[in-house]
């Protein structure tokens, strides 16, 4: 028997803050999420039909038309580099129709940005399973396969992946690719050990080791994490709460996929660690929806951690430590890997950033005291306790301490994960990783910078070449201005949240410019204009909008020999203006034939 709408609310005590699991669910057993719906949630969550709506579709995983099955077709540029195209077009042609359509029999073909899956691409969400290493015959075989009334998992084409992803709560075809392990990676971690050591320290002990260690924030702003621990510890409030930013939706960025996978239990003791510090009582893992088919295997985790009195009441003993962690998922929204809009989205809103101050260590998730940390800082978090501030404190450089994990793609014979000290090059970073006739690295993702070969030696820390983790590889084949930077550009038009002028409408006046530029029509004014706008971008409300420049900017910088073979230098000015083409887009619009004299 089906569930029904009055299940599912009562699943979720009919919290309107749960907004986002109770359309998830809604979704998961009717297809899609219907007007009536809409209604019903609105009466019994006593929410305005346009605030549930709005919420609905903001996020690109959410359907609003009937479906029977799901596809979401990754068009990052490594999925472009290694033949998403082809995947494409035989998925259209087999469907009967073109992307963002749903062909007769419901299945809907969708694009989207990132699925954390760059080193086996091109990938695919289908159904909320990964479908990785994709090829044409593989596409046209999966849609007949539903054709035949085959699940999702029926269709398979290869066999399960390396490590925990052939565990049976996982049954996934992805695989680790992990090719260096170091100070956090490596094999010696015993879990509770941390965790044992934190409780028999006080708070504040706990708090000056990891301060001690130099932590930063891994997921890319950088921010101290023992200094951010100690804001949220001294903040008033009835409750607080610890937040795992699980949602890298970054092209280019899978690390934190293979830390879930393979060291889930780092994670949760983690955050048990950072809970005790700061006198949390409830931790929240924002686990993007693309990473849906983890869920079984870490619930599964968390009962472990339960039956070893690691997390719930009284931890270890201690009838002051009552911690527990839940899983919320995201629904496809780039813009939630920044703190203020996780928490949004994690109240069943639309994920726009907040303005700040306040800041989340003071008014956080339900206007309480959170503390939002990345993946990779939480499991770092269980080795520096383990061992000392001063241990960890002794890699890396004098600017950026510790270690730092790599997800690597792109023209490379091994992509893959990395872990490597801060300080190392990109030249030596090539070297490890198999690179012939680089061209150009994408240092830290589309919101990064773009780097030439003159560039190669200086290294991967905080005061030269910061990242979050991502690292594309691009050779001399590659057309670095059409292949990569309108790409990327495309990305963060795509991805902007749409509340700042400055994000919303400059980047895309900026792709234009490009495009005109492309098109045989650019001047050395158009160059000057990008400039200047560029600069505007810098007052947006959040650090997508203040980077979303960052891709036409940087490739200006280090390779504006490319552009200069692009522009027309004997003119002032070119027009792009295609009257012909104007008057027959505005007459479809309107619904008339084009008539030009």
């Amino acid at each position: 028997m089906k569930s029904t709408v009055v299940d599912i609310l009562k699943a979720f005590e009919s919290d309107a803050s749960r907004l986002m699991d109770i359309l998830h669910e809604i979704q998961k057993e009717f297809g899609y999420i219907k007007d009536e719906h809409i209604s019903e949630l609105s009466d019994a969550l006593e929410l305005s039909e346009i605030d549930i709506r709005q919420c609905a579709s903001f996020y690109h995983l959410f359907e609003t038309k009937p479906t029977t099955h799901r596809i979401y077709l990754n068009d990052s540029v490594i999925a472009q580099m290694k033949g998403r195209q082809e995947v494409l077009e035989a998925f259209e042609k087999e469907l009967g129709i073109s992307v963002e359509q749903i062909s007769d029999d419901g299945i809907a073909l969708r694009r989207t940005a990132g699925m954390g899956m760059n080193d086996q691409e091109p990938a695919a969400l289908i159904d909320d399973v990964v479908f990785p290493n994709l090829t044409a015959e593989r596409a046209i075989a999966i849609i007949k396969g539903f054709r035949e009334g085959k699940n999702v998992e029926q269709l398979f084409y290869m066999e399960l992946g390396d490590g925990n992803n052939s565990h049976p709560l996982l049954n996934s075809m992805v695989n680790n690719n992990v090719r260096k392990a170091g100070k956090v990676l490596d094999e010696f971690y015993k879990p509770w050990t941390a965790l044992k050591k934190a409780v028999a320290k006080s708070e504040l002990e706990v708090i000056g080791i990891v301060r001690t260690s130099g932590l930063r924030g891994r997921g890319g702003a950088g921010f101290p994490t023992g200094m951010k621990w100690e804001f949220c510890r001294a903040s008033q409030g009835e409750k607080k709460y610890i937040i795992c930013n699980a949602d890298e939706g970054e092209p280019g960025t899978y690390k934190d996929r293979v830390l879930l996978t393979e060291n889930p239990l780092m994670l949760i003791e983690g955050m048990c660690i950072a809970a005790f510090s700061i006198g949390a009582q409830e931790g929240i893992i924002y686990l993007r929806q693309e990473y849906r088919y983890m869920e079984k295997f870490l619930n599964m985790k968390l009962d472990e951690a339960r039956s070893n009195n690691m997390l719930g009441n009284s931890i270890l003993q201690n009838d002051n430590f009552n911690f527990d962690i839940r899983i919320q998922f995201g629904a496809g929204a780039y813009i939630c890997g920044e703190e203020s809009a996780l928490i949004e989205s994690m109240e069943g809103k639309r994920g726009e950033p907040r303005f700040r101050p306040p800041f989340p260590v003071q008014s956080g998730y339900k206007n309480m005291p959170t503390s939002v940390n990345n993946v990779e800082t939480l499991v770092t978090i269980c080795k520096i306790i383990e061992r000392g501030g001063e241990w960890y404190r002794s890699f890396g450089n004098s600017h950026s301490v510790g270690t730092k994990l790599l997800s690597i793609s792109g023209d490379c014979t091994r992509p893959g994960i990395y872990e490597v000290e801060w300080g190392i090059t990109i030249r030596q970073m090539l070297g490890m990783i198999g690179a012939q006739d680089t061209v150009a690295v994408q240092v830290g993702g589309p919101s990064g910078t773009l780097i030439s070969e003159n560039l190669f030696d200086h290294k991967l820390c905080y005061n030269d070449l910061p990242t979050g983790g991502s690292m594309m590889i691009f050779n001399s084949t590659r057309d670095l201005l059409k292949d990569v930077v309108l790409n990327f550009t495309d990305f963060f038009i795509d991805e902007s949240c749409g509340s700042c002028v400055s994000c919303r409408a400059t980047v895309q006046q900026m792709q234009k410019k490009l495009v005109k530029i492309f098109d045989g029509y650019g001047v050395e004014s158009d160059l000057d204009d990008l400039r200047t706008w560029a600069k505007t971008t810098l007052v947006s409300r959040c650090g997508l909008g203040q980077t979303a420049a960052n891709p036409i900017v940087s490739s200006l910088k280090n390779f504006p020999q490319l552009y200069n073979e692009l522009i027309n230098t004997d003119v002032e000015f070119v027009s792009s203006f295609d009257m012909d083409a104007a008057i027959a887009e505005s007459c479809k619009v309107v619904g008339r034939e084009a008539v030009v004299h």
